[in-house]
């Protein structure tokens, strides 16, 4: 019987010795790269700093002890997890993006804390607290009658949660995420229906300041994006936040089928201010948008064929990925920003944008393309576990990666 995972926990000790040495021979400069600013103002600058900061730093540790192979790997260090004062000064665990997708990937999406010290030494216990992934009755039925694609969508879910969760949760997250591909289509279809004046009403566009501080510098805007919550309908009606950027977005797409839905699609698309560039051939189409100013939507999270792509980590697998984003970032100097957006429980959608990504250059161009394309594929994953159910599972983002091959999970 497949059961769920027992909670984990992580102990650390610490000699306060050890703290004291730390403070009294590393530059400011240096602790803040372990220790966050509101840690160190925590801890204060009287007697008991030292014994303060040795109980955080085994907060740290406990953490990595929950996630041992992410630890191994490097995938999260200590300055990976931070320690507040929560309500009525209970330790709370403040982590990363990086610690927070590993914690996501494990659906560990709270850790407890608990702290002590004496004279001598400092501890800590982390306990990661697993919750269990639930489906509703409608995704259930979905799944179970409307076998689409279901094969596709229980061999991506195996690749990327295959090592963290258990078949029983693996097989409720494709459920989970029938029941959001019905939303989609039928919300889709609905959407049109609703008067242009009302449809911002259902959108709420987050952290716009991040979009204006990148159009500031005058090189317009690229926003990598994937298939995530109902993304037509988000994108579309959250243009409605820009009123003065109307004609000022235009969406990168290639043709879907059938002919008459992408035919509808591009419609929708251009009837709410949207300018459509062709995926294919459409390269010096995006740039002049990027010269006179504008923003480029690029979806980012499919196959790329051929020369369009190369061969980058997604989830830990080869994945062919488009490197056109990356070609013209390093040409343009335009900042790459990520977006997405997502379905909340009362139906709304939410769509957020990210701080622009730094451009990482290179000696060798080829090298310089990988790492920014790694680098995109990075942050999508971050998106793709903020909802995971929400993002698009039917796609076969893996194919042609060589001879591996996902481990599956059987349908139940």
């Amino acid at each position: 019987m497949d059961r769920a995972p027992t909670p984990r926990c992580g102990i650390d000790s610490v000699e306060i010795a050890r703290i004291e040495r730390l403070l009294r021979d590393t530059p400011r400069e240096d602790l803040a790269k372990l220790f966050s600013d509101t840690e160190l103002r925590d801890a204060g600058e009287g007697h008991g700093r030292a014994a303060s900061l040795a109980a955080r730093f085994a907060a740290k540790e406990a953490c990595l002890k929950l996630f041992p192979r992410e630890t191994a790997l490097n995938t999260i260090v200590a300055a990976d997890f931070a320690v507040a004062r929560g309500a009525f000064g209970a330790p709370e665990v403040v982590a990363s993006p990086a610690a927070t997708a590993v914690m996501q990937r494990h659906r560990v999406l709270r850790i407890g804390l608990s702290l002590t010290h004496d004279r001598v030494s400092a501890s800590a216990v982390a306990i990661g607290e697993y919750t269990p992934v639930t489906a509703p009755l409608v995704g259930k039925l979905f799944y179970h009658l409307v076998p689409m694609r279901r094969g596709v969508i229980l061999a991506n879910l195996a690749r990327v949660f295959g090592d963290t969760l258990p078949r029983a949760d693996i097989v409720r997250l494709a459920q989970a995420h029938y029941r959001h591909l019905l939303r989609v289509y039928a919300g889709f279809f609905l959407f049109l229906l609703v008067p242009q004046k009302r449809r911002a009403s259902r959108v709420r566009v987050e952290n716009t300041e991040a979009l204006a501080h990148a159009l500031d510098l005058g090189k317009g805007a690229i926003i990598v994006t994937g298939h995530f919550g109902s993304w037509e309908v988000a994108t579309t009606a959250g243009l409605a936040a820009f009123p003065h950027m109307r004609g000022r977005f235009h969406f990168v797409r290639r043709p879907i089928k059938p002919r008459w839905l992408d035919t509808l699609v591009n419609w929708h698309f251009r009837d709410a201010g949207f300018g459509i560039v062709a995926k294919r051939g459409g390269l010096d189409a995006i740039v002049e948008r990027l010269e006179h100013g504008d923003i480029v939507v690029f979806p980012f999270d499919q196959h790329a064929k051929g020369r369009d792509g190369i061969p980058v980590e997604f989830f830990g697998h080869p994945a062919r990925t488009f490197k056109s984003v990356a070609v013209i970032a390093l040409a343009t100097g335009a900042p790459v920003l990520p977006a997405a957006s997502w379905r909340e429980p009362d139906g709304s959608h939410v769509l957020r944008f990210e701080p622009a990504m730094t451009l990482i250059e290179d000696d060798d161009t080829s090298a310089a393309i990988r790492r920014n394309t790694r680098a995109y594929n990075a942050v999508l994953e971050r998106l793709v576990l903020r909802h995971p159910e929400q993002w698009y599972w039917a796609h076969r983002r893996w194919k042609d990666a060589g001879d591996e091959r996902a481990p599956r999970a059987q349908p139940a």
